[in-house]
């Protein structure tokens, strides 16, 4: 495992580095690839993990392109230079999806979370209506859509979490949508019998944003960890965007292929925290009470197909304290883990 330096060039390396199984399956893939919400949290390392696996693979003439309205050009340069076609669409419009590129190969990663408890009708028209353009535009591609742990209800601890086969109890506007996402790209896999794939992520980690780097700061501010999520899961960010890429070729129809995906553990928020508080050497503060039910995913099936994650739980707080002492860069984008109403 490669010791990460706290710089962002070695972060993005490493976020976007495909495995061997992910190569070895990049030969089989049918043609070009694209990314849609690929200016977005995980999008950079997935659309430069593709490149690198089908470069790795021997499949120079597969194209890769990124597509999203941009609002970040460094990023956006970085994928270039990879030797990824970036195309800057406002998705929203179906005349715009309309007139993307061919592809045999989808990952959708579009979506809307934060701010929608004052503004749910973004959320429905991102989560919802926009995927309604992609799965006309995309019919005969292998669609891989990202979703979340959100669209299933709390579940106690000892339960060791919500498995696929489990009916989705989503609350709030946010889990909804999402949930209403799945059953637009369900009833694509149905009618037009599209292959499809629906991973159910929850959350993940890397040292400039996530639920570590959310604790950290909290700490370092001198401000109480809230305990009202209790317990969460999370997994290795690089991990995360290889099983998305990998899922490929679980895609499946009429009945779509359904994935949870998340770290093995289930990760009592006051050990997190006092971990976090060791490594940082401040004393931390908690308010709120710990309840005996969270948002918890059972991912025993994803580490079944595609392994364990490449970097522990211990780990990943180790370099998160290493990385926030050292100054790395963070971003300013909480992941509000602890909210338990659905309202982001």
């Amino acid at each position: 495992m490669k010791e990460l330096r706290s710089c962002v060039p070695d972060l993005e390396e490493e976020l976007g580095r495909p495995g061997p199984a992910l190569v070895a399956e990049a030969a089989d893939w049918p043609g070009d690839v694209v990314v849609l919400g690929a200016g977005g949290k995980t999008g950079a390392g997935i659309a430069s993990m593709a490149r690198r696996a089908l470069d790795g693979a021997g499949r120079e003439d597969v194209q890769v392109l990124a597509v999203s309205r941009w609002t970040d050009p460094r990023g956006r340069a970085g994928l270039e230079k990879l030797g990824v076609r970036t195309l800057a669409v406002d998705l929203s419009d179906p005349a715009a999806v309309d007139a993307l590129p061919d592809a045999a190969v989808v990952i959708h990663l579009v979506g809307a979370k934060f701010g929608i408890a004052s503004a749910p009708e973004q959320a429905w028209m991102t989560n919802t209506v926009l995927p309604a353009f992609v799965a006309r535009r995309y019919r005969s591609a292998r669609v891989v859509a990202l979703s979340t742990g959100n669209v299933y209800g709390l579940t106690a601890a000892v339960t060791g979490g919500s498995r696929e086969t489990d009916e989705p109890r989503p609350v709030g506007d946010y889990a909804v949508t999402c949930r209403g996402r799945e059953q637009v790209f369900t009833h694509a896999a149905r009618t037009e019998g599209t292959p499809v794939a629906l991973i159910r992520l929850n959350y993940a980690v890397e040292p400039r944003y996530g639920v570590l780097a959310d604790l950290a700061r909290t700490l370092l501010a001198g401000q109480p960890v809230d305990l009202g999520a209790g317990a969460v899961n999370v997994v290795w960010q690089r991990y995360a965007n290889e099983v998305v890429l990998r899922s490929v070729g679980h895609a499946a129809a009429p009945e779509p292929f359904v994935l949870n995906l998340t770290g093995p553990e289930t990760a009592g928020v006051r050990a997190l925290a006092t971990r976090l508080a060791e490594l940082l050497h401040v004393v931390p503060q908690f308010t709120g009470e710990e309840p005996t039910t969270g948002l918890l995913a059972d991912a025993t099936l994803c580490h079944t197909l595609f392994g364990y994650p490449d970097r522990t739980l211990g780990q990943l707080i180790e370099l998160q304290a290493r990385w926030i002492t050292e100054g790395g860069e963070l971003w300013d984008k909480p992941t509000k883990f602890e909210r338990r109403d659905g309202r982001f």
